[in-house]
């Protein structure tokens, strides 16, 4: 196939790309930066400096949107918001008109989402169907996903990715949580009673190489069948790195340092990849300590 990937330099990107070009893919990169680019990827990969040197996607079988600043990185003033939602909205925008130019458009769009779609839904188990809070982070991903379904035809399926907390060996949620865990310092935050949706990135990127092959649309939760609260993860982590992890993070302090942005990690999604397990992917990791192990190693 000729895939078409933006946000590809990120978390999912990064290791999706290899994985592709292993398959025997053709992978064109959107990039606003490409001599930076270049240095990271296979000389295979084509690399275009955005997309309105472009008019249509034509001579595409299929487009992956990553595309999004992150989430966590910052306080949640209202500018930041604003870049969280741009970042996200204007490329789906734009790739969506992009589809529509063409005569002969890609056959799917895999675009990315969030688990926070759902918003804060405590101890409920959140399927696909579950309908959600009215937080920002699902004003933020229902949006996203409202406007890559533009691209839905009969030529065209859209996919969409409600992925949850990436584990992998750089970069994420470890890029932070490592550091302060192998010093011994890391513990539950707030109650610890809050689930965590996880997903090992080897599941991740087979998840999207899932749907790339299968006649499948709609939303799917990428996530493993087994969420945890944050007690249990932190305490598997701490496990991994054989090291204590019982410095508990009071929620008053967490949200006194991130603000609105503390639901990230305060909040959480009892998430579970049903229609995904209903379409048949199989897990390689169900076990948070042995996908924790993995990443460590």
């Amino acid at each position: 196939m000729q895939i078409l990937i933006t946000g590809g330099t990120g978390l999912i990107g990064s290791h999706l790309v290899p994985r592709l070009l292993e398959t025997g893919h053709e992978v064109t990169l959107v990039t606003r930066d490409p001599d930076k680019a270049r240095g990271h990827f296979d000389p295979r990969v084509v690399l275009w400096k955005g997309l309105n040197e472009h008019e249509n996607l034509d001579g595409f079988d299929a487009v992956i949107n990553l595309a999004g600043e992150p989430i966590a990185d910052k306080r949640w003033t209202e500018g930041q918001k604003q870049r969280l939602c741009v970042s996200r909205w204007q490329i789906t925008e734009r790739l969506v008109e992009m589809f529509k130019a063409g005569s002969t458009p890609p056959s799917v769009l895999i675009s990315g989402s969030a688990a926070g779609y759902y918003g804060d839904l405590g101890e409920v188990v959140v399927t696909e169907e579950e309908p959600p809070h009215n937080e920002f982070t699902h004003k933020l991903c229902a949006r996203w996903e409202q406007i890559a379904c533009g691209a839905q035809s009969d030529n065209t399926r859209v996919c969409l990715l409600r992925t949850g907390v990436v584990l992998a060996p750089k970069g994420g949620i470890l890029a932070k949580l490592l550091p302060i865990f192998r010093l011994g310092l890391g513990g539950p935050i707030g109650s610890g009673r809050q689930y965590l949706a996880w997903i090992h990135i080897d599941d991740m990127v087979n998840g999207i190489l899932w749907l790339l092959n299968n006649d499948l649309r709609g939303p799917f939760n990428m996530v493993s069948p087994y969420p945890v609260r944050n007690e249990q993860f932190s305490h598997a982590l701490g496990h991994a790195l054989h090291r204590p992890a019982f410095m508990r993070a009071p929620a008053t302090a967490v949200k006194l340092m991130m603000g609105e942005s503390s639901v990230l990690v305060l909040g959480g999604q009892r998430a579970l990849p049903k229609r995904l397990e209903e379409s048949g992917f199989g897990f390689r990791y169900f076990d948070l300590e042995e996908a924790l192990a993995d990443v460590v190693r």
